[in-house]
């Protein structure tokens, strides 16, 4: 497996792997032994670095991916993030709601939890999950500092952070990587953030750099999907909206036939081409899609093939917010 630096220091493998679709949003779930063996086997195909938080599953997965990477210690690379008030649920595994909270009492609290449930004495990248409109930046910035010199925590980010938040955080303590959705179908990165993010030397972290399965090619204009599945809530995988966005679909899958590889591939090795310090995360519960997905490292497009690309996607519209209403409101604009 390829290597990449994010920020100045962290380097990891140039394709990592996204766990939340262990335990939430995208069933059926495998069980707990046979998560830990895939993810276990994600290693062994030369995945260092993986995406977990404390939110997922009420912090199941985070104690899932620390189960599953403890015989691996410092080899790989954990990244978790913090940012909700879990409330009760630290200490009585209640149902109540969580909510946005990044005061450092909050962080603090937090990132205990996660040493525990990671078996580790140190985050490699803690990243705050949503911003904060109640706390300022600095303020969550400061905080992390002080993790970074007690050694709780090696490097911090940001996710689904806007550009001048990103500013504000780095200056009082310099960000390793920010977190926000980019692939084929969502490009809305490439205006303001990837070159705020090049100017000040910050790796890309994509998450649902497939379109959460849609550039796969599993999906038509036919398919539903049930109401345990998150995609069902989402605008843009809903009845009219999808019968537009297959155009998309079907022209990645034409790329792929001419390449001679997979739609994911060709997904992921685009994204790669884009910038030297952007490392998706696509997220499976297979070992199948972990090996067809870190081969995207090997794709390579001409500059005159890339230039095609970007002029033909262009000139396709996705229909369809990527986030229902509700969580579009956390979205930091």
């Amino acid at each position: 497996m390829k290597k990449r630096v994010l920020g100045n220091s962290l380097e990891v493998s140039a394709i990592g792997l996204g766990c939340m679709g262990f335990t939430q949003s995208y069933p059926p779930y495998p069980d707990k032994e046979d998560a830990i063996r895939t993810i276990r086997k994600a290693v062994e195909l030369g995945v260092t670095f993986f995406d977990t938080a404390e939110v997922y599953s009420m912090f199941a997965n985070e104690e899932l991916v620390g189960e599953a990477l403890r015989p691996f210690g410092d080899d790989v690379v954990i990244a978790t993030k913090f940012g909700f008030d879990m409330g009760n649920v630290y200490f009585e595994g209640t149902a109540r709601p969580v909510e946005l909270s990044s005061r450092p009492e909050t962080i603090r609290k937090a990132i205990e939890g996660s040493l525990k449930r990671l078996q580790r004495d140190h985050i490699d990248l803690y990243y705050q999950h949503r911003i904060d409109p109640k706390v300022p930046i600095e303020e969550v910035a400061e905080t992390l500092s002080d993790l970074i010199k007690e050694g709780k925590v090696l490097h911090w980010g940001l996710s689904e952070a806007a550009t001048s938040t990103i500013r504000r955080a780095h200056k009082v303590c310099p960000l390793t990587a920010v977190q926000s959705e980019y692939s084929l179908w969502y490009r809305n990165p490439e205006a303001e953030l990837l070159p705020t993010l090049e100017e000040l030397g910050i790796g890309f972290v994509p998450f649902s750099p497939l379109g959460k399965a849609m550039l796969t090619g599993r999906f038509d204009a036919s398919t539903t999907f049930d109401k345990s599945d998150f995609r069902s809530t989402i605008p843009r995988f809903q009845e009219g909206n999808l019968q537009h966005n297959v155009e998309l679909v079907n022209y990645v899958s034409q790329l792929a036939r001419q390449k001679a590889t997979t739609p994911a591939r060709i997904a992921l090795g685009w994204l790669l081409t884009q910038k030297e310090w952007i490392v998706p995360i696509p997220g499976t519960k297979r070992v199948e899609r972990i090996e067809e997905n870190i081969g995207g490292a090997d794709i390579e497009f001409t500059a005159e093939e890339l230039q095609q690309i970007r002029e033909h996607l262009d000139s396709i519209v996705i229909v369809g917010a990527r986030y229902p209403e509700d969580q579009e409101k956390l979205l930091d604009k």
